[in-house]
This record gives C-alpha cells, structure tokens and sequence, in this order.
C-alpha cells in the first residue's frame, strides 16, 4: 500500500492497463489473422509454423539484450516506440496483399519486426507495476491481478470478435483493424506514466558504453541463475510456453478448420478461454491473498496443460473442447497473477528492467520452436499423433512444482522475515529463495 494517502491516484494504473488491454488486443488479432491468412493463401500447416517461428524468434532475441536498453532510453519512450513499430509492420502485410505484391518471404520478415519491437514495449509496461501499484494505494498481489485480467480480457474480446472478423470481413482488413490498436495504445500508455520518475531514463552512476551495457546485461541473468525458484520458473515455462505455442498457432486452427465449422469455432474457443481465464485473474486477486501459492499454482497447471490436447484427440464436436478450455482458462487465470507476485517481490527495482527482460528470453527460448515443431509434425505423422505427443510433453513440465522444493518457496517471499535483501556476488541485491 502506498505509504502517503494524500498522492493516491489511480489514474495511472487505469491508463497502463487500458493501454495493455488495447495492445495485446492488437496481437491477439495477429496472432488469430495471420495463421489463419496463411493457412487459407497456402494450405500448408508447415507454412503456418514457420511463421510462427519467424514471429517469435526476434521476439525472443530482443528480450535477451534489451533489459539495460529500456533503462537507458526510459520505459515510456520504449513502449511507445514499441507499439508504433508494431503497427506499421502489421498495417504492411494487408497493403502490400491489396497492392497484389506480397510474397511470403516479406510476410515473415514483417512479423519478425513485430516481433523484434514486441518484446521492449511488453516488458517496458510490466515493470511499471509495482509502482502504478503503490500510486494508486493497491497491493501488488491485486493489481497483479488487474494486469491480468487486463490481457485476458484483451485476450477474450479479440477472440471473441477475430473469429467473426475473419470469417465476415477477412483476415487483410482485420490485420488493418489490429494496426490501429497500436497507434491507440501508444498515447495511452505516454499519458498514463507521464510525470513519473521511473517511467523516464534512469539515473547513472557511469556513462553508457558497450563494457557497462554488458555488465548490467549480465547482472540480470546472474540474479535469476543465484535463485532457484526464478530459475524453475523460468525452465518451466520455456516448456510449456512453446506447447502453447504450437497449440494456438498450429494446432487448435488445423483442428476447427478439419473438425469443427473453422474461424467462428476457433473464436469462441478462444473466447471460452479468455472468459473464464479473466474470471480466474479477478477472483484470485480478491481472494489469491487467503491462499497458499504453491498448491493453488501446482493444481492449475495441472489442468491446464495435458486435458486439452486428449479431448482434441478424441472428440470431433464443439462442446467438449469448448468446455475444457473453459476449465482450463480458469486455471490459467490464477497462475499469471502469481508469477507475476513472485516476481516483482524478489527482484529489486533497480534490477527490475533486465531480470523481466532475462526472464521473458529465457521462457520464450523454445517458443518460436512451438509452431514450427507442430506444423512439421502434423505434416510428417499426422495432426492426433501430434496433439498426443505435445501434452504428454505438457504432462511431464506441469509436474516439477510436486517434485522439486524450491516451488515450495512460492509461500515464503512475501513474508515479513524474508523482506530483507541479501547481497549476491558483485553487489546485486536480493532474496535468497
């Protein structure tokens, strides 16, 4: 809670996640309209993948060097910057297939900029936070919460309406509609930090040079290396982050498109999720406090890995699908907000730039992987062959928090005893979990 009542102010909070909310919208409707574009232009789930992985892979590279960059240059300059290089490669591919030019190489280096400039402007907005969160009198587990539920709900709305969108208007004119939520996002956010020191480019002690960019560049994977449960987190996810991968961009398209009534199922599917995924977020951060970490974190991995990918496999309708991603999006809905709790208390703020920008690079390393893996397997042995192998994977990552013990520690960083920070080697600060 913020310490000085009379400075609350939440208006802020609200702009950054509205400013989220309209963001991710915007890729969310990428994410929907490109495969689908491919897989309608080209027929090749193969195709699909290598798209993915184009989109991803810069995404990933950017993460990894970017953390002292965000720093340097300030973190509204760098999330609006972020979104306003977005829209512009989105709002290329509809003009240059409307100008009948478009070829596929040019398809992938557009959404590998999008890609590339993603990632900043992501991690530039989560790391402001804690401190919207303290500005508008908030605990952090709660806005947490919000920013959650925030994308999902972006998550929902985009996929309740891409579908349609797809289906009614095709997806050219909806790539159009997704770059103009980038140029929306963008002056929300410059408006919602503006005014606040942590948002601006951070004070130095020294100069910026190639020696300290690699040094502060270092710092930020030596932290997550020093704790084990950042670092489970983050080898965790790396897994199941390209599975989701490979099920959102290749595997739950080819599935509506051969088995159920193709864009319109696959947008309420997706909206299924996101409905009850955003349920789970807002209810977590009004009760998540009561509860333990880890075993509502272990349980909700759980079902939202492995179920989805047998009932695929086994039910050719609508219904069962939808029901089990249902289930699965509340599950979901909790683990964002407590990742994100875990997060933001262990790492101090002046590490907090480059430990998000190590930790986001380090869970989206296989990511780009995860189409690219599906499209060549459903090619190769067959789209059930494929569903089945990538939950059994699932299956063996979501059980790591039952057998190692350092997720346990999930429990113990936001008590009053474990507050106090502890020196790692060459002066980083932070709690040893």
């Amino acid at each position: 809670m913020s310490e000085d009542f009379g400075m609350v102010d939440r208006r802020p909070l609200a702009m950054v996640l509205a400013a989220n909310l309209v963001s991710i919208a915007g890729n969310c409707l990428t994410y929907m309209g490109v495969p689908w574009f491919v897989l309608q232009s080209t027929g090749s789930a193969a195709k699909a993948g290598i798209v993915a992985f184009c989109t991803l892979l810069p995404a990933v590279l950017a993460a990894f060097v970017t953390g002292p960059v965000i720093d340097w240059m300030g973190r509204q300059r760098v999330s609006v910057a972020s979104d306003l290089a977005c829209g512009v490669a989105v709002a290329a591919i509809p003009l240059l297939q409307i100008a009948g030019i478009l070829q596929f190489w040019m398809l992938c280096v557009l959404m590998a900029m999008t890609g590339l400039f993603r990632a900043p402007g992501e991690t530039a907005r989560g790391v402001m936070l804690p401190t919207l969160a303290e500005r508008a009198g908030m605990s952090l587990t709660r806005a947490a919460a919000l920013y959650d539920g925030a994308a999902r709900c972006a998550a929902l709305t985009a996929s309740a309406l891409g579908g349609v969108l797809i289906a009614v208007l095709g997806a050219e004119k909806v790539l159009l509609l997704d770059a103009a939520t980038f140029a929306v996002a963008a002056p929300l956010f410059a408006f919602g930090v503006r005014g606040l020191p942590k948002a601006r480019a951070q004070r130095r002690a020294e100069p910026a040079s190639p020696r300290s960019y690699r040094r502060e560049l270092v710092d930020g994977y030596r932290f997550v290396a020093a704790m084990p449960l950042l670092l489970g987190l983050c080898l965790m996810t790396l897994v199941t982050r390209g599975l989701d991968q490979g099920w959102s961009a290749v595997l739950l398209p080819l599935h509506t498109r051969e088995e159920l009534d193709g864009a319109v199922d696959l947008g309420l599917l997706n909206a299924a999720f996101g409905v009850c995924a955003l349920a789970g977020a807002l209810v977590y951060g009004a009760v998540g406090s009561r509860f333990r970490r880890w075993p509502l974190f272990t349980i909700a991995f759980l079902i939202g890995g492995l179920p989805r990918f047998v009932v695929a496999v086994f039910a050719d309708t609508f219904t069962p699908l939808a029901a089990i991603m249902a289930v699965e999006g509340l599950a979901f809905g909790v683990l964002g907000p407590i990742m994100a709790t875990v997060m933001y208390e262990t790492v101090p703020e002046d590490l907090r730039s480059r430990v998000l920008s190590a930790t986001t690079a380090s869970v989206q390393l296989v990511t780009p992987l995860g189409g690219l893996a599906a499209g060549l397997l459903v090619d190769s042995v067959g789209l059930s062959s494929t569903l089945l192998a990538f939950g059994g994977v699932y299956l063996l990552a979501t059980l790591c928090p039952v057998i190692f013990p350092a997720w346990r520690k999930m429990d113990r960083i936001g008590s009053p005893h474990n507050r106090t920070q502890e020196s790692l080697p060459r002066g980083t600060g932070a709690k040893q979990l």
